[in-house]
């Protein structure tokens, strides 16, 4: 009887423990609030009602959305813009804490207890920016826009020949990278009092210098120092259509630029003219003499710069004389050009940038050499004829004449045979004199009408049978 007593009384205490640690468990597990101790970023959430939290989240939320930053960029006008983080492209998430909640009230009785028991009790906001906006509203047609753009130094050649230079100017653009830093330090990463929310950052942009391409100082290291040269001739007594021709090479010789060490070459001059302007008609030279043609004139443009060049004591890589003397020059001083034969091309040896201004003015052409040259160094220029080349003579049948009568009908000219030298002054004192070219100049024959009753042997011509027309394109 004792025994069945015990053993009612140890039932019912199992029966009650369970009841009891039951009633525990459900209690436990039933609550509306979030564990002690639990944490969102700074924001202390443990034993708050779980709806609380969720509607207090938003509220938290739409503050850091509505968090301000003042964007300052200092350029030319200084721009400023309040912008909040949502237009920023920041968006604010919780990490998965609110859907975590869920579990505290689903499954069963074991379940939740174990899930309260062991949830974690810290929480972080999870914060991302999306910059495209931003880059987008300042992107580089704003830039160029409100910051401007760099302009490059600029050598001025006076009427004077005087050299000056405007310097370049830089312009800024945004550093972005620097930027998007210095923005991201103002970005909350936790939740923000009311008075921190109220508080509007502000964000200095960071600049970086682009440097104009040319900058006054690689302009002025090119060595362009003053007019090293000048020679004119006249074409006083040219036509029409041979001043148009010699003005528009000049024109297109006109600040030509050669680098240490590059080749001028004049054919290239001349295609660029004849696209650019064309040429008209006016004599050129064709088997010894003046004919109607194509660009006749262009000559004394190659002649006039080969005068300056070689007073400049820089290189000759291709010349030749024309063939009949030119009125402009003296003999032995002249450049002629014959398209795919004769050219003109020398090299800039001075060791700096060489530039050629060319100009026509009332019938006078003029060309200068802007770089660097020793003021004290001048070469001379002197041409002597060491041989007069007699004109011979060409028969020509003419039966209107009286049987063994002759008649001259032109006159001849003579030939010569020139030497030319170059000689080099340094500080008053002769240094060295240079022969730089032997020229032939062909005579013209003269031309003599007989009636002899037969064929007149002509003496053979030394002459190159080869036709080239000089001075002209076609």
């Amino acid at each position: 009887m004792k025994r069945i007593h015990i053993g009612f009384i140890v039932v019912a205490f199992i029966a009650l423990v369970g009841v009891g640690t039951w009633g525990w468990l459900h209690s436990y597990a039933s609550q509306s609030t979030l564990p002690k101790g639990v944490t969102l970023a700074n924001w202390d959430i443990g034993n708050m009602k779980m709806t609380e939290v969720v509607a207090a989240y938003h509220q938290q939320i739409e503050r850091l959305n509505a968090k301000k930053i003042l964007l300052h960029i200092n350029a030319p006008k200084p721009v400023e813009k309040v912008v909040t983080m949502k237009q920023l492209g920041v968006t604010f998430e919780e990490s998965g804490l609110i859907q975590e909640m869920k579990k505290l009230t689903e499954g069963n009785l074991w379940d939740r207890v174990k899930y309260r028991y062991t949830m974690p009790k810290q929480w972080n906001l999870v914060v991302k920016w999306d910059d495209t906006a931003l880059l987008k509203q300042f992107d580089a047609a704003w830039e160029k826009k409100y910051m401007g753009e760099s302009v490059n130094a600029v050598r001025i050649i006076s009427p004077q020949d005087e050299i000056s230079y405007m310097p370049d100017q830089s312009a800024y653009r945004i550093d972005w990278a620097r930027t998007k830093q210095d923005i991201e330090k103002w970005i909350p990463r936790e939740f923000l009092g009311e008075k921190d929310a109220e508080q509007t950052a502000k964000v200095e942009f960071s600049l970086k210098e682009m440097p104009a391409k040319i900058t006054l100082d690689a302009l002025k290291a090119e060595g362009v120092e003053r007019k090293i040269m000048e020679f004119k001739t006249s074409f006083a007594t040219s036509a029409e259509g041979r001043v148009y021709n010699v003005t528009a090479a000049a024109k297109t010789l006109n600040n030509t630029i050669l680098k240490p060490g590059d080749v001028f070459d004049y054919g290239k001059i001349i295609a660029a003219t004849e696209k650019k302007y064309g040429f008209r008609e006016a004599p050129v030279i064709f088997q010894g003499k003046l004919i109607p043609g194509i660009g006749g004139g262009i000559c004394q443009v190659s002649s006039t710069l080969y005068n300056a060049v070689i007073r400049t004591g820089l290189q000759i890589v291709e010349r030749r004389n024309h063939s009949l003397p030119v009125s402009y020059l003296p003999i032995g001083q002249d450049a002629t050009f014959s398209e795919g034969n004769i050219n003109f091309r020398f090299k800039n040896t001075t060791g700096k940038t060489l530039i050629i201004r060319a100009e026509a003015v009332n019938k006078e052409l003029t060309v200068k050499l802007f770089g660097t040259m020793d003021k004290n160094t001048r070469y001379d220029i002197s041409s002597s004829t060491v041989k007069v080349l007699e004109p011979p003579i060409k028969y020509v049948v003419d039966t209107n004449l009286p049987e063994g009568g002759q008649e001259i009908l032109s006159e001849g000219k003579q030939g010569y045979i020139v030497e030319t030298y170059q000689t080099l002054t340094k500080n008053g004192k002769v240094i060295e004199k240079k022969r730089i070219s032997r020229d032939t100049y062909m005579p013209q024959p003269m031309l003599v009408a007989v009636n002899n009753g037969g064929e007149v042997a002509n003496p053979k011509s030394n002459e190159d049978t080869k036709e080239i027309l000089e001075d002209g394109i076609s």
